[in-house]
């Protein structure tokens, strides 16, 4: 039972500081400036989660993957939908892991 109640309470711990943001923030106005850095903490988060890949895909040649992530940025900044930036990235990766 000691246990249960030790689950129980860790699990209403662990949930409380992500629920409350969620329900807070729609009551809560933010300035232009705030707004607009709010929206951007998903994409460098992304970019922190993707970038140690990036220089490790081959541990011998680090080329392989900036040159994935170069066609990936370029894809990117043209505007070109998500699966096209995807699946151009990875062909570039196989077709620079072929001539190496």
């Amino acid at each position: 039972m000691r246990i249960l109640i030790l689950i129980i309470g860790m699990g209403i711990v662990t949930y409380l500081p992500r629920m409350l943001p969620a329900v807070l923030v729609e009551k809560i106005r933010f300035n232009k400036k705030m707004e607009k850095f709010l929206s951007l903490i998903p994409y460098t988060a992304m970019a922190a989660l993707i970038f140690p890949g990036v220089l490790s895909v081959d541990e011998g040649n680090m080329a392989i993957g900036l040159v994935g992530a170069f066609v990936a940025v370029i894809l990117s900044w043209l505007k070109m939908p998500i699966m096209l930036v995807v699946v151009g990235a990875i062909i570039s990766d196989i077709v620079v892991y072929m001539l190496v």
